[in-house]
């Protein structure tokens, strides 16, 4: 009878085991040994001064030159994965692939040497220390993403001008997410200047880039000669007047990062308001469809990468349980074999089916840099003992 008794507890104990999910401590080292693993075999397949981007619709590996504006991510994933593991490895790839980035101070630029310089050399000196090193690129680059501000639209300008395009003073959502570079380098130099340019430029798209349901256009043009609005639309979402999905998630990210950065609770309630849309509207499994109001069923795990890690700063913020809910969700989700790679496939990447410009047929439900930057760095900032 007592070797029954102990049989029959030994098998609930494990069906107990068994039926308990995997807890988030768990979840993020399986997701990062897989990370360091497929980033040392992405990395084995570059030549010198190329950067992983996607996939080609014939499976190859896509990569980028310096100048493309996703070409910071790699080395700011690597130092994600360094920053878990510790790795002597993978900080000497970190390294590498970010000073790679150097030249670009020197260049013509738009306003994506935030991306390129905040997730590659932000992360290096933050994690190193090594002012000697990463310091004066950080400067350099804010300055370079400050020169484009005009003040009498009060915001920064985001492409240059473009032929077939009639904009003047064109200015998307994504711009939000440069603003850190800005706010990094005016906290480490003391740049009052650096800080109200991000500050005057959060204001001015809080005003002018969304809807009475904080919901974003993609693009807002301006006026040069007196600042005004000449016209709103997208460039990458289904209709102008949609909710393009990573645009979205930039405008969570952005104005959350603003809201932690500068203290602000015109910032945070911006925030807020634009968590709880995405809380309303997000499918049941938190993964978002490319546009919330585009027919059909792609999903975009980047978008869901990126609000999972605005969410989880969200939640440090104010505390709201329903951030940290929807955060656990998404990362579960995207930690699933449904969107997570098996060791060895898809070049190296770590996600599935993100999208990148659709209305082009770019980049659509391929895996995609920056989509496992912002899953790395969600996992990293997720505490399931926070309340």
């Amino acid at each position: 009878m007592r070797l029954l008794y102990l049989l029959a507890v030994l098998s609930v104990s494990l069906y107990s085991c068994a039926d308990r999910p995997e807890s988030m401590e768990d979840l993020t080292a399986r997701v990062f040994n897989l990370a360091e693993s497929q980033y040392s075999y992405l990395a084995d397949q570059l030549d010198e001064s190329r950067f992983p981007r996607s996939l080609n619709p014939d499976g190859t590996l896509s990569t980028s030159d310096i100048d493309w504006w996703c070409s910071g991510f790699f080395a700011g994933s690597l130092w994600y994965i360094y920053e878990y593991g510790r790795s002597d490895s993978t900080k000497a790839l970190a390294d590498r692939f970010t000073l790679a980035l150097e030249p670009l101070v020197d260049r013509p630029v738009d306003h994506d040497i935030g991306f390129q310089i905040e997730s590659s050399f932000g992360n290096a000196l933050r994690l190193t220390s090594d002012s000697t090193r990463y310091e004066s690129v950080i400067v350099d680059a804010a300055v370079k993403l400050a020169e484009r501000f005009n003040p009498v639209a009060g915001v920064t300008r985001s492409w240059d001008k473009k032929k077939k395009y009639d904009w003047e003073f064109p200015v998307i959502i994504d711009n939000m997410m440069n603003l850190e570079l800005l706010m990094n380098a005016a906290r480490l130099f003391g740049d009052d200047e650096l800080r109200e340019v991000a500050r005057t430029h959060a204001y001015t798209t809080m005003k002018n880039h969304f809807r009475p349901d904080y919901s974003t256009w993609h693009l807002v043009d301006y006026s040069i000669e007196d600042g005004s609005v000449r016209r709103k639309q997208t460039h990458q979402g289904f209709s102008d007047d949609s909710m393009w999905a990573r645009g979205e998630a930039w405008a969570l990210y952005g104005y959350t990062m603003m809201a932690e950065w500068d203290g602000n609770d015109d910032f945070l309630e911006q925030a807020r308001h634009i968590a709880d849309l995405l809380l309303e509207r997000l499918p049941e499994d938190g993964i978002p469809y490319w546009d919330f109001d585009c027919p059909g069923d792609l999903r975009d795990a980047s978008a869901a990468a990126i609000m999972a890690s605005a969410f989880t700063r969200l939640h440090t913020l104010t505390k709201d349980v329903r951030y940290r809910d929807m955060a656990e969700k998404q990362l579960r989700k995207l930690a699933s074999p449904e969107y997570l790679a098996e060791k060895g496939g898809l070049h190296g990447f770590l996600l599935k089916h993100c999208v990148g410009n659709y209305p082009k047929k770019s980049e659509v439900d391929v895996p995609l840099s920056y989509a496992d930057y912002y899953f790395l760095e969600a996992l990293l900032r997720f505490n399931p003992q926070a309340e």
